[in-house]
This record gives structure tokens, sequence and C-alpha cells, in this order.
């Protein structure tokens, strides 16, 4: 039980500093791209950034469901069921807002999806930041 915890609390922390990069660097720079090359970069980025952005989402779901169906009894299970609220909320955010706006952008750059992708992203990122508090205040409140 322990491990799965701790790897749930490292995902959630990993994807945490991972947002926080993409929200103020990384998404930001699209705009230095250049009209010309957006597309191929924005195919790339989509390729590339889910085989370690994906791959820790996959990790946090997967331990965060476990948790939420198989509470520790020192941690309230109302953390876990608050922690997968935002994460279904991280979830259907980035499929039904997010993934629309970079599908357009994939075809063709235009500034003002790329400002909507910006600014859409604040709600994930808050969303993991919120996720990421509770997993540190639950850790230290009830798993130290």
């Amino acid at each position: 039980m322990r491990f799965i915890i701790l790897s749930h609390f490292c995902a959630t922390w990993a994807l945490v500093g991972l947002i926080w990069a993409l929200q103020i660097v990384y998404l930001p720079l699209f705009a230095k791209v250049g009209k010309d090359d957006f597309s191929a970069y924005e195919a790339n980025h989509s390729l590339l950034l889910p085989q370690v952005m994906g791959t820790l989402m996959v990790i946090e779901l997967l331990t965060g469901a476990f948790l939420l169906i198989f509470p520790p009894g020192w941690i309230p299970s109302w953390v876990f069921a608050l922690g997968m609220a935002l994460l279904a909320l991280i979830w259907a955010w980035g499929l039904l807002v997010q993934a629309p706006v970079q599908k357009r952008l994939a075809r063709r750059f235009d500034p003002r999806d790329l400002s909507l992708l910006i600014q859409a992203n604040w709600v994930r990122t808050f969303a993991w930041s919120a996720r990421g508090l509770l997993m540190a205040w639950a850790m230290l409140r009830y798993a130290m």
C-alpha cells in the first residue's frame, strides 16, 4: 500500500512540475516557432510530450483509482475522492477543451488558438497544483 501511495504522490508532483513548466515556459514559446514551421513543431510536440506526460498521467490515474477504491486506513477516503474529482477535471478539460485547439494548431498556426490554449491550460495547472497540495497535506498530516 505504501508503494502505491508513494507512486501516486510522486506521479502527481512530477506532473505539477511539468504542467508549470509547460504553462510558464513551453507553451508561450510556441509563439516564437514561426508560422511556417509551426505545424511540424506541433506535430512533434503532440508525438513526444505524451511519452513523458502520458505515462505519468496513467500512473497517477491508476494509483488514484486504486486508492479511491481501497483507501488506506490512515488517510481519510475523502482525500482520494477529492483528488480523483480534480483528476477527472484535468482529463476532461484536456480532452474536451485543449485537444481540439491543439488539433487546429497542428493544421495551421493561429495566434488566437495559441492564446486560447495557454489560457485554457491554467485550469489544468491549478487543478494539478491543488492535487499536489492535497496529497502533500495528506502525507504530512496522516502518513508521517
